[in-house]
């Protein structure tokens, strides 16, 4: 009695899964893909503390257009503290206080905003750290999302004295000079470590918009600014506002 072969299973082409099936593969595949983003974004923070960052998106892009890309790295101990006092001051009085997402300031943006005046940014020097290290400039929902999660990581794994170190040497004072040193250098030919209390103002009234803003020569609205600055130093150093980035 002769057998009839037997019937082998052959595996279903992606056609003929049902619905359910593709969907299934489709959300494991995306499942898969957010774990693998979400622990490489952790190992790069991770590394970021000891590691100096080799460049930033923004470094390609002015390199891309055409600017010479000058960023010397500089550890925290070889920048004067009066240019640490002054970004505090100008861009984040509150940064030993929070943990990376100052609420309390973006509800006082908002309230302002209700109330009449301009919108404001309510941006920390964490949260510009972790775009300046990771991202990229622009806006959009996407963006903020991913800066407010790799800002959680850097103020889960870095001190503050690592966010504020690495904030001023990816930091970008025009002209294709990124970094503390480099624009202290071309700014008033002296290394970072020597900057003066008033130009250590200049330098971090200009950084919101140093395309636009000049320190040499500093325009009506920078010289403004840099006196505001240095009332807030003041404040900044009376207060103890700047003690988690002393050493």
């Amino acid at each position: 009695m002769v057998r009839a072969p037997k019937k082998t299973k052959s595996k279903k082409g992606w056609s003929e899964r049902s619905a359910l099936d593709r969907l299934t593969i489709i959300l494991r595949g995306a499942a898969f893909a957010g774990i693998g983003v979400i622990a490489l974004s952790i190992v790069w923070a991770g590394a970021y503390r000891v590691v100096a960052p080799p460049g930033t998106v923004t470094m390609l892009q002015r390199k891309m257009s055409g600017d010479v890309i000058v960023k010397p790295w500089t550890p925290l101990g070889q920048i004067s503290p009066h240019l640490v006092t002054a970004v505090i001051a100008a861009e984040d009085t509150r940064f030993c206080l929070h943990n990376g997402i100052d609420f309390k300031a973006i509800e006082d943006a908002m309230n302002e905003a209700e109330n009449g005046k301009p919108l404001r940014g309510a941006s920390t020097i964490s949260q510009q750290t972790a775009k300046n290290a990771f991202l990229w400039n622009g806006g959009g929902w996407f963006r903020k999302g991913v800066e407010a999660w790799m800002t959680t990581l850097i103020e889960t794994f870095w001190p503050k004295r690592r966010v504020m170190e690495i904030y001023l040497n990816v930091a970008e004072w025009g002209d294709g000079l990124f970094g503390a040193e480099a624009a202290a250098q071309a700014r008033f030919g002296k290394p970072a470590r020597d900057l003066s209390k008033r130009e250590a103002a200049l330098l971090a009234s200009v950084l919101p918009n140093p395309h636009k803003w000049r320190v040499n020569p500093p325009g009506p609205y920078v010289r403004g600014r840099v006196v505001t600055v240095r009332k807030r130093m003041e404040q900044v150093r009376r207060d103890g506002l700047d003690a988690c980035v002393r050493e």
